[in-house]
């Protein structure tokens, strides 16, 4: 499939991807940063959700808010986002002011400010907003479990950060993370809609062209050892009802498998189609004919998605009163191993591939899905993956399904996490692995953090928790 993306270089190291569509007068304007959680020391983790949150608030030319305000006062909407691999911010306008988020985003590129007294305040905001994904049970048992898979690699912290290292970092370490990865060589800009892409490029050659390239960023090289057993986690707090999770290591997108683990999440929970997040389960998945159907769990669902490094795929469920978790995993990993073992019949396999294609075809609708579609593929492989992810998908075979089955969903690579609501207020948590006891802790919210452009952190309501740091934007 030609897209009809070009890609452009320009000498500072800046990537720009353009897409013109001409069927209405809007334009969507991107700029992903090759930075995320990943790449936080610790000591330092929530350093780039941090940073995200400080480019609404104020550079030489715009102050506090102004972003927000001029992009609505323009007809227009904007966000950002902070994610594991990845830190987004965008602007969707009329087509005639796409001007206004090029000098946004060139701008604040390199113009931040970092008002110590907005750090401050914005401290207070971001601890306040972990807290409130600690009221949530669902939190705690992610944590425990992302930590408990990743031992060595940085995928093992939430993307928000641990609350110690948000009350201690400094000023002068969020300005150093900004000044590090904010460079136009470490970011892609992506522009689709209505417009004529030499005029952009002369555009974004006189703001963007302009800022020197930054220092030569390493790449992260970081892989986490093979795992040699089965791991478990249990979290004890107050709760609704028992929680359910198991995650299992897989590839990355840029590797072949990728496409077979995609086949594989759709039949066990109904396809995505490069969902951000966790998908509805689907009502004639098998997980959900074994578990919901047969009232043993409230719900349940499947979770894999383009990452820059091997991630997790992963099973989730709530307990239905009365129904023990010994029983909710043991249904869960029959399912598991059934389809690990028995051939997929042509028809669902069929009907899988009919999902995720349209699930895929119906997420085109609208720009801002192309620019993020574009940005994000190109930061975890490569762009040229919404040229070829149909193709790629459809030449999965019931076959490579049962193989990556087999291969990735083994007793070996599985962490397992049980949430047990308690009456008391206090929290105990333990993990296990092949029979040794481990500390441990990790992503939790679940979603990529989204800043709403007026100084607070806004999420998507969530149904159903998840483990790893799953996809969510702040609505305006």
């Amino acid at each position: 499939m030609d897209s009809g993306v070009r890609e452009t270089h320009f000498e500072n190291g800046l990537k720009i991807l353009t897409r013109e569509l001409h069927n209405a007068p809007v334009a969507t304007f991107w700029v992903w940063y090759r930075v995320g959680s990943r790449n936080e020391a610790l000591g330092i983790t929530g350093a780039a959700h941090w940073v995200e949150h400080m480019m609404f608030k104020g550079t030489a030319r715009l102050g506090k808010g102004d972003v927000f305000k001029l992009v609505t006062r323009n007809g227009g909407s904007n966000n950002a986002f902070t994610w594991l691999d990845f830190t987004a911010y965008y602007e969707t306008l009329p087509s005639d002011r796409l001007d206004i988020a090029i000098q946004i985003e060139a701008d604040r590129m390199v113009n931040a400010r970092f008002d110590p007294d907005e750090v401050a305040s914005e401290r207070t905001v971001i601890i306040s907003e972990r807290e409130g994904h600690e009221n949530d049970p669902g939190f705690w048992l992610a944590e425990e479990v992302q930590a408990t898979a990743f031992k060595v690699h940085p995928y093992h912290h939430e993307t928000i950060g641990w609350k110690v290292d948000l009350q201690r970092m400094t000023r002068d370490d969020l300005y150093n993370f900004y000044i590090k990865y904010y460079v136009p060589n470490n970011a892609t800009v992506v522009a689709v809609g209505d417009f004529e892409s030499d005029q952009l490029l002369e555009k974004l050659n006189a703001t963007f062209g302009k800022i020197p390239r930054g220092a030569d960023i390493p790449a992260l090289t970081i892989e986490e050892p093979e795992q040699a057993g089965e791991r478990r986690v249990t979290v004890r707090r107050p709760g609704a009802a028992p929680y359910f999770v198991t995650a299992y290591k897989t590839p990355r997108a840029s590797e072949p498998d990728f496409y077979p683990v995609m086949m594989l999440a759709g039949v066990l929970g109904g396809g995505s189609g490069l969902a951000m997040g966790r998908t509805s389960p689907g009502r004639s998945s098998r997980l959900y004919r074994a578990l919901v159907e047969k009232a043993l769990t409230a719900d349940i669902g499947c979770y894999y998605r383009p990452m820059l490094d091997p991630y997790l795929f992963q099973v989730s469920a709530t307990a239905r009163p009365g129904v023990a978790l010994e029983k909710i995993e043991r249904a869960i990993l029959d399912e598991l191993e059934i389809i690990s073992n028995q051939p997929i019949t042509d028809q669902e396999f069929e009907k899988v591939l009919k999902q995720t294609r349209a699930q895929y075809v119906y997420a085109e609708d609208g720009v801002g899905n192309h620019g993020y579609r574009l940005g994000m593929l190109d930061v975890v492989a490569s762009w040229r993956m919404y040229e070829t992810f149909l193709e790629n998908l459809e030449n999965v075979t019931k076959d490579d399904v049962q193989r990556v089955a087999k291969k990735y969903l083994a007793e070996t690579n599985r962490t397992i996490g049980w949430f047990i609501p308690t009456s008391s207020g206090t929290t105990n948590s333990g993990t296990t692995n092949s029979g040794t006891t481990n500390g441990g802790t990790t992503n939790g919210s679940g979603h990529p953090t989204a800043s709403n452009g007026k100084g607070a952190t806004a999420h998507k309501s969530r149904k159903k928790k998840t483990v790893g740091a799953k996809a969510a934007r702040s609505k305006r």
